[in-house]
């Protein structure tokens, strides 16, 4: 076997390219852990951003429901005052009723 080609390297040189090895492998750790932490950032603010919108598509719902409730609720005051007014002109015309009834009664048995 002749190892012709082989080059040997000395204790320096190999010491040296461990160290480049280390450093670069060191840069490529800090490189992966600054993506790690931008894409951690990232998918955070998205979870911030699903929530935000999901709270507001609740406080939309919210004041649908609050609007119809007070729709609602004037239609049933309007409903009450209708009902009073119906209740008063019943009384009216059942006392203007009663007086005409009890003044025809009169004036028939008066003229006997």
């Amino acid at each position: 076997m002749t190892y012709g080609s082989m080059r040997y390297y000395s204790d320096l040189e190999i010491d040296l390219l461990i160290d480049e090895i280390a450093q670069a492998a060191h840069e490529a750790i800090e490189q992966a852990a600054g993506e790690a932490a931008r894409a951690a950032f990232l998918q955070s603010m998205e979870r911030e951003a699903a929530a935000m919108r999901e709270a507001a598509s609740q406080q939309a719902e919210a004041l649908q429901w609050r609007m119809e409730a007070e729709r609602q609720q004037m239609e049933i005051q309007a409903t009450r005052r209708a009902g009073r007014k119906n209740t008063m002109l019943a009384a009216s015309i059942g006392i203007l009723g009663g007086l005409v009834v009890g003044v025809a009664g009169t004036l028939a048995l008066g003229s006997r």
